[in-house]
């Protein structure tokens, strides 16, 4: 297929699969390319990953094997001239580098870098729940141990505790005791000001996923998944049924 007429856009790719970031953001990137080539763009790859299709010399019509940090993307930026970076399908390697790019000026497609810092951010995240009405379980965003050892005090254990800025499930655990809590801060995060713990009352009981897709106007729910096991800190812990069996 012949590169596009309608300008250059770039998609970072996830880099090494591991645990917390696994092979579906490969999945997405592929298809956000070809979904690019199809409207008739120019579609680049920058990725590290050799033992991903994206990485394959036929998925894009330009791939730069580099490793995805600021100073390597922003070197092919300056080469390709791009009309934007398309971040949100390479998983948490690809959100980070977003907010250095967009402070060099990159043009970010799609979700905006202030949008991405609040969903991420369990401090601004749990004050927009709060402004819009939303309930949640019990808890709030800490950063020390002493403000975590506080809140679990108030809510009572078990407590689900979750770092902001991953995906995954990375770093998240149910805690049953302060020596626990203790030791999950102490070893499992490092939290600041800039990067707090959320601390949340651990609720045992059924979980349900549901994506929603927008294009800030219009809503799509594809659909409900239904997980067949307790729930946990995250839903990639469980097995997950779709269409729902129960509900």
């Amino acid at each position: 297929m012949a590169a596009g007429s309608k300008g250059k856009v770039v998609v970072l790719g996830s880099g090494p699969i591991r645990i917390g970031q696994g092979i579906e953001f490969d999945y997405c990137s592929v298809h956000c390319v070809g979904a690019l080539r199809d409207a008739g763009y120019t579609a680049i790859i920058i990725n590290n990953n050799p033992e991903t299709v994206s990485t394959d010399f036929d998925t894009s019509d330009r791939l730069y094997f580099e490793p995805l940090t600021p100073e390597d993307v922003l070197n092919v930026l300056d080469v390709e001239q791009p009309d934007g970076v398309i971040v949100q399908f390479g998983g948490q390697t690809a959100i980070n580098l977003a907010k250095p790019l967009h402070a060099a000026g990159v043009h970010i497609i799609g979700t905006s870098v202030d949008s991405i810092d609040l969903a991420e951010d369990r401090n601004r995240f749990e004050r927009m729940l709060h402004e819009l009405g939303i309930p949640k379980p019990a808890g709030r965003a800490v950063t020390s141990a002493e403000a975590a050892l506080e809140v679990a005090s108030e809510i009572g254990y078990p407590v689900l505790v979750r770092p902001s800025y991953v995906l995954g499930g990375r770093a998240m655990e149910i805690v049953y005791s302060a020596d626990e809590l203790l030791t999950y801060m102490k070893y499992a995060v490092d939290v600041s000001p800039k990067a707090p713990i959320l601390v949340d009352k651990y609720i045992l009981g059924r979980e349900v996923e549901v994506d929603v897709i927008s294009d800030g106007e219009e809503c799509l729910l594809p659909g409900i998944m239904e997980h067949i096991e307790r729930a946990g800190v995250h839903s990639g812990d469980s097995m997950a049924v779709y269409p729902p069996q129960s509900l």
